[in-house]
């Protein structure tokens, strides 16, 4: 049975500072440690590196070059508002908490059909083969209500490991959270919005050095300068990348 995703006041996500993260993938492994054993483990994982890398990564870092540096964009589930996964579900196993706007998948219910992970235009699903069933990334939904943590360690595991500070966690939903500001003051943008399935999650651009910079990128990957500014260039960079 198909339901269609709640829109929630608290939105609990992710803000990614794409101008200081280094692609260290300290993020990816924190998050497959803490998952392996927690609220979606254990996780298959076949062949973790290599040109065709296969396995359950919640949390995955694309780097690209243009002329002039490199960007690494990590990756993962962006909990929309209106998720097209929790839409397609012939079950009811995705679905979107209403208490926080995470979006869960019910191992108990899933079959395994798949049509979340085609819906998903982020490609933010993943199969677990051993098991049959879709996971993703839950926010570490067990760590950041664990009452036997520390406060400031529940946080989702990527976040509490990111050496260079670049990932940040909290309410998006509250406008005058830290989060909420920081993203107002950065100009952070939704990661494809014409799918129109508003992200939670915000991207904070990388600040380029000049602007002869931004327009070697534009070049680059043949896009015009139709002054979009930097949050909105650098959206579009990533969207051309990522879609390729």
């Amino acid at each position: 049975m198909t339901s269609l995703p709640q829109t929630t006041q608290k939105k609990l996500g992710l803000v990614i500072d794409l101008d200081i993260c280094v692609g260290c993938q300290a993020c990816t492994v924190n998050c497959k440690e803490w998952n392996e054993g927690g609220h979606s483990g254990p996780l298959t994982d076949l062949m973790a590196t290599g040109p065709d890398p296969s396995g359950v990564w919640f949390n995955r870092v694309h780097t690209f070059e243009t002329e002039e540096r490199t960007v690494h964009f990590p990756k993962s589930c962006l909990h929309c508002d209106d998720a097209p996964c929790v839409t397609v579900c012939p079950t009811g196993a995705s679905y979107k908490r209403e208490e926080d706007g995470i979006v869960l998948v019910n191992a108990d219910t899933c079959i395994g059909c798949k049509l979340c992970s085609w819906a998903c235009p982020y490609g933010a699903r993943e199969y677990d083969e051993d098991q049959g069933v879709m996971k993703k990334c839950t926010l570490c939904v067990d760590r950041i209500y664990n009452p036997n943590l520390q406060e400031d360690q529940r946080v989702p595991a990527c976040v509490s490991t990111c050496p260079a500070g670049a990932r940040h966690f909290g309410d998006l939903g509250d406008p005058d959270s830290d989060l909420s500001r920081l993203v107002a003051e950065r100009g952070g943008y939704d990661l494809m919005p014409e799918q129109g399935t508003k992200p939670v999650n915000k991207y904070l651009p990388p600040r380029p050095k000049t602007v002869s910079e931004a327009e070697k990128a534009l070049k680059a990957v043949g896009m015009a300068d139709d002054g979009v500014g930097d949050a909105g260039f650098f959206a579009r960079l990533v969207d051309r990348v990522l879609t390729k």
